[in-house]
């Protein structure tokens, strides 16, 4: 008997492993959020300046610094978190949302991310069972996570996380696990060229650029794991979330119409909903149409 087959006989344990699971990485994503775009911003320092060949070169930085090393500590005291301090959700319930060490705050972020990692892990567990379809679901949330995270903070959609999506979807559509080879080549490009003819026209018409290149790719990631029939249902319920989030966020928020919103979160949103709930919507949607 397989794991899987183990799991199948037993769904209670499957959906009690894949949230406790969640949680966990959840909390491990809270530290790709926080020191991705520090290592990218760093390894840019340096490709610039050997690009440019300028004679300063950036100062050096002597202590390693990846998703690894150095361990976890607060930023204001430096003090490092114990194991009892990092479980997910428990340890922060438990310090009442402050440092053991120096009494400051921490972030309602932190609890918040682990609990909607093990939710989300959940429900994907739920809706595929002990499947195949499961594991590789949960890696496609997790990674949807960690990018509407890092977009939301910085406006950034690295490369390190969009490309492999991309890949491995085209990857599992020969298997197939969620759509097959046609469905996932003619949703990536579809995918990516959609969005860049948006940027296009819209800089004609405005001179202005709308969007970045990351939200082209992650749009290509999501055509290759869901399939291009799929494209139309995300772009309109990113659409949908974009428009209502933005909303709210300038009327509740006071956030300035200037200020770019990115619209990475929203694509993220709008693909695990597809991954999930995608072929009843649609099915929805044709029969309110009489399609």
């Amino acid at each position: 008997m397989t794991l899987l087959d183990a799991l199948q006989s037993s769904l209670p344990l499957l959906y009690c492993v894949c949230f406790t699971l969640g949680l966990f990485v959840g909390s491990f994503l809270n530290v790709v959020v926080y020191r991705l775009p520090i290592m990218m911003e760093r390894n840019w320092r340096v490709e610039c300046h050997e690009f440019l060949q300028l004679e300063h070169p950036p100062e050096p930085n002597t202590e390693p610094f990846n998703l690894m090393v150095p361990r976890s500590a607060c930023p204001k005291c430096q003090a490092q978190i114990s194991a009892w301090q990092n479980i997910p959700v428990i340890s922060w319930l438990l310090l009442r949302g402050k440092c053991g060490n120096c009494k400051t705050p921490i972030s309602v972020q932190y609890p918040l991310v682990e609990l909607l990692t093990g939710l989300l892990s959940l429900i994907v567990a739920i809706e595929f069972g002990a499947s195949l379809a499961t594991c590789f679901a949960l890696l496609f949330t997790w990674a949807l996570i960690a990018l509407a995270l890092i977009d939301f903070h910085t406006t950034l959609l690295p490369d390190t996380i969009t490309l492999p999506l991309l890949w491995l979807g085209l990857l599992l559509s020969l298997y197939p696990v969620f759509v097959d080879t046609h469905q996932a080549i003619v949703g990536a490009a579809a995918g990516y060229m959609i969005l860049w003819l948006v940027f296009q026209a819209f800089k004609l018409l405005t001179g202005k650029e709308g969007m970045g290149f990351g939200d082209f790719k992650l749009l290509a990631a999501l055509g290759a794991w869901l399939g291009w029939t799929k494209l139309p249902l995300i772009i309109l319920l990113s659409s949908l979330a974009g428009a209502v989030i933005g909303i709210t966020m300038m009327v509740i928020f006071k956030h300035s119409r200037e200020k770019p919103i990115p619209f990475g979160p929203y694509l993220a949103i709008a693909g695990w909903i597809a991954l999930i709930w995608g072929d009843p919507l649609v099915q929805l949607y044709n029969a309110q149409m009489g399609l």
